[in-house]
């Protein structure tokens, strides 16, 4: 399984951004797909999930209401559509995926339930 991570780059605080995660190696649909981002000297932290029937989505508190994770079983693609942005988004995004699931799962927040990670997506939010 491969994933190809795009759509970073330079927005002012306020725009909105949207990402994709194009994923190959694999049946897309059974695989549940998240994001995740990494600030220059922090951890790498959970931003948001979504299964593989996209009934289940899960967002870290701090992105809930400005952020959306979707996904697109035909493209093989999932998205995040980052609203209202603040400097605080500021970081390395990353696409992560775990599977593949015979069965409706729901995963969390760790990086651990994860096997497979994109490269990695500059997302800089200006003031």
């Amino acid at each position: 399984v491969q994933l190809q991570a795009s759509g970073g780059g330079l927005v002012r605080s306020g725009g909105s951004r949207r990402l994709s995660c194009v994923f190959s190696g694999g049946t897309f649909s059974r695989y549940a797909l998240a994001w995740f981002r990494q600030a220059p000297g922090k951890e790498r932290e959970f931003v948001a999930n979504i299964n593989w029937s996209a009934s289940s989505l899960n967002y870290v508190e701090s992105v809930k209401g400005r952020f959306t994770i979707s996904r697109d079983n035909a493209k093989n693609t999932v998205y995040l559509q980052m609203n209202n942005l603040k400097p605080e988004d500021t970081a390395v995004y990353y696409c992560a995926a775990a599977g593949p699931f015979f069965e409706m799962v729901t995963l969390g927040c760790g990086t651990a339930e994860y096997d497979y990670w994109g490269q990695g997506t500059l997302v800089t939010v200006s003031s």
